[in-house]
């Protein structure tokens, strides 16, 4: 196997999840505008269930198999990892199985008692055999990404993905008819079908690798001391991904129940609950292509880093990882911000563009977040972002309770709850980071040279952007032309250097 740096790595999930996004993308525009944004807000109150009852299955259990795989292939145990990897799936296999089955059970009881629209039983009912699909699948992703080899993760995804569109939207569009409790059925067995196809895409990788022995005596852990290990290193990564998932249970049930008490009628809450998930976090999180595959690349790479006490590594990893997250974030959000009515209004919900933007003002913390929170698994201090996110839930769920409810505020309010909530929890993240690593902050690199780019490129926007609003395809090459510029300014203030673009694989290589 070649050497694979954690650039590498994060490059080749980034083209993977890019993609990804572009299809989940088309995806949400296809349910937005034939299927409806009620659907959408029935299967969006369902899912976070789902993600929670998914927690429990898999118990952060594949971080902790990606850290001790990464360390053990640092040393050159190959017996060690495949050990970790086979007591892993064994056990993901086995409680994927005991929560699919028990959900199944209970899910009239949770339709009937906990959501304010029981339309989504039938919704319940699909999504529970997904749990036990997605648990082994994440055990050999586990191994892979420990491995630092991201293709056949990427490869898996893809192809999951792909099933999940076609399947997903055929299926709802054909349902529609029977009703939109039926079209979003049709979602959630387009989310089935695709975990079921990913599943066999990355098994098949597995059989098909060519795996190493080690170079010294076998030094593998007995099966139990090695689920002792696991579940020292998981349980502070479930017990934040258990409060994460379940804040999203508590906004699914509180945000139409809120917006009930703001005047709107429970379809109209439904609606714009659908919209907020379907076309705004759509939107947000569509850059967070690339803070995810930064996350899930520096995990293994700055754990082996650290195993080695390479600090300096560690150091240089940490900040290279948080410049291009605010260099990939800047003009991303500036781009959500200018043009934030046209992009509501394809995807057919032009009341909240002001959500939108109001969202956009805060995301690059949320980036941020995401980033900052892989950089402190890398580094063992795992309970630390759930902490974090714990006092940031503390202020953040109030806020949103008062101002969703209030007519004034509504959607507007909840938004402005979420972009307090990212606040806190990246600038904690970060003085982490600084902390246990010392890695120095450049305010320069940091903060000045993005934000001048920023600058530039909405001075830009606000200079063409009468030239090119006789037709919204033209937007593209105005959004392309402000890329360029703001890329342009990194480049000439220092913010972007020939080292910099040097290590990006492909592109370094014709920069030598």
């Amino acid at each position: 196997m070649a050497k694979r740096t954690f650039i590498y790595g994060a490059v080749i999930l980034l083209a993977a999840n890019f993609l990804n996004r572009v299809l989940g993308f088309i995806y949400q525009y296809l349910i937005m505008t034939h299927i409806g944004g009620e659907a959408f807000g029935l299967f969006n109150m369902v899912f976070p269930m789902y993600m929670f009852a998914l927690v429990f299955t898999t118990a952060g259990i594949p971080l902790a198999v990606s850290k001790m795989i990464s360390e053990a292939v640092s040393l050159q145990n190959y017996s060690r990892a495949r050990s970790i990897f086979r007591t892993s799936l064994l056990l993901l296999t086995c409680s994927g199985l005991v929560i699919s089955v028990a959900l199944y059970i209970i899910s009239p009881l949770l339709a009937e008692r906990f959501f304010p629209d029981p339309r989504v039983l039938r919704l319940f009912l699909i999504c529970t055999p997904a749990i036990f699909v997605v648990s082994v699948s994440s055990a050999f992703r586990g191994y892979f990404q420990g491995m630092q080899n991201m293709l056949p993760t990427a490869l898996s995804q893809i192809c999951e993905q792909l099933v999940r569109v076609s399947v997903g939207f055929f299926s709802a569009y054909t349902l529609l008819p029977r009703g939109i409790e039926w079209a979003a059925s049709g979602l959630a067995l387009g989310m089935l079908s695709g975990e079921i196809i990913g599943l066999f895409i990355i098994i098949l990788q597995y059989k098909l690798q060519k795996t190493k022995k080690s170079s010294h005596q076998d030094e593998s852990l007995h099966p139990i001391q090695t689920m002792k290990e696991l579940f020292h290193l998981a349980y502070p990564v479930t017990i934040g991904r258990l409060f994460s998932s379940g804040l999203s249970t508590v906004d699914a049930m509180l945000i139409p129940q809120r917006l009930q008490l703001a005047g709107y009628t429970a379809r109209e809450a439904t609606t714009l609950f659908g919209q907020l998930g379907g076309a705004v976090f759509t939107l947000l999180n569509f850059p967070s292509v690339f803070t995810f595959a930064l996350a899930t690349s520096l995990v293994p790479a700055i754990s082996e880093a650290a195993a080695r006490k390479q600090f300096q590594t560690v150091k240089l990893r940490s900040a290279q990882a948080l410049r291009m997250t605010i260099f990939i974030g800047v003009p991303s959000l500036v781009i959500l911000f200018f043009f934030a009515e046209p992009f509501s209004a394809f995807f057919k919900s032009e009341g909240t563009s002001s959500i939108l933007r109001i969202l956009a003002l805060g995301g690059i913390f949320s980036y941020l977040q995401q980033t900052s929170t892989g950089i402190l698994q890398g580094l063992g201090k795992v309970q630390l972002p759930v902490i974090h996110s714990i006092i940031s839930a503390v202020i953040r769920i109030p806020i949103l309770f008062i101002l969703t409810a209030s007519p004034q505020w509504g959607l507007k309010g909840t938004a402005v709850a979420y972009v307090v909530g990212f606040f806190i929890s990246s600038t904690l993240n970060l003085a982490a980071i600084v902390h246990y690593t010392g890695m120095p902050v450049d305010l320069r690199e940091f903060l000045l040279h993005p934000l001048m780019g920023g600058i530039g490129m909405m001075l830009a926007f606000r200079l063409l952007h009468p030239f090119f609003a006789f037709h919204p395809l033209a937007f593209l090459l105005e959004i392309i032309l402000g890329a360029v510029l703001y890329f342009a300014i990194l480049f000439f203030n220092g913010g972007i250097n020939r080292d910099d673009l040097q290590r990006i694989p492909w592109l370094g290589k014709f920069l030598r």
